[in-house]
């Protein structure tokens, strides 16, 4: 299957998950302000959740079980380790013209006496780590506040994450294996080694009274952090008190 038809049955996916939600009984709003569209994302979260059931999760669970620990932090070390172009960009768009250096140096480190990242040498010496992507560039260019979006199996967006993911892929070498070589296995293993150091979470996940807003709250939450660079804004309770 070529790209131009999976974007085909993406597109066509979408038009009838769009249309199934328009047509769907009236849910309470839990975030009306963030979450405008939380019938058509409930609907999806729920098929997202199906899926993980039915063949995410069990495949993450075999991979965690197979795989001893130390090898499985070598492998996210060394996907870590290949965001840095995506991360080098992004920092340059922001005006982070230090931090870009650094996170160079961090990667070079990595790339070499790291074993190709597999060993994260520059945690260990102290070096800042740096995870930054077009949708918080935009962030940071001034679209703050943006819908939250549940993509079919990729999960949490917002419609500016969204958007700035098309950025990412054409700078990730995971991406660039796809688009030039129709190579889906680094992806595949990516997947599967992210699902798997989640694992840990999923206790709380099944515990929620509500996984949705779980999900989306410590997502939302996670995001603002990182756009941030981790000292968001404190909200102003003197406001809040104002309207009551």
């Amino acid at each position: 299957m070529t790209r131009k038809t999976l974007v085909y049955v993406a597109a066509g996916l979408m038009q009838l998950l769009i249309l199934a939600g328009c047509s769907s009984q009236q849910v309470t709003m839990t975030d009306p302000e963030r979450d405008p569209w939380e019938a058509y994302n409930r609907k999806i979260h729920s098929f997202n959740m199906a899926f993980d059931n039915a063949i995410f999760r069990p495949v993450a669970k075999g991979y965690d079980y197979v795989m001893p620990d130390a090898p499985q932090r070598g492998v996210r070390n060394f996907f870590r380790n290949l965001s840095y172009p995506v991360t080098f960009i992004n920092l340059i768009l922001q005006g982070k013209f230090e931090d870009s250096m650094t996170a160079t140096g961090r990667f070079l480190m990595n790339s070499t006496v790291g074993m190709l990242g597999f060993v994260d040498v520059a945690t260990k010496l102290d070096m800042p780590k740096y995870d930054e992507d077009f949708g918080q560039t935009l962030a940071v260019w001034g679209w703050r506040d943006s819908r939250y979006l549940v993509m079919p199996i990729f999960g949490p967006y917002t419609a500016r994450d969204f958007i700035g993911r098309g950025f990412y892929g054409y700078f990730h070498p995971v991406s660039f294996a796809i688009r030039e070589y129709n190579n889906y296995i680094p992806l595949v293993v990516d997947l599967i080694s992210l699902r798997a150091e989640l694992l840990p979470f999923q206790a709380e996940l099944d515990a929620a009274n509500d996984p949705y807003v779980l999900v989306r709250d410590v997502w939302l939450q996670n995001r603002e952090f990182k756009i941030y660079d981790g000292d968001p804004p404190q909200p102003d309770y003197d406001a809040l008190l104002e309207e009551y």
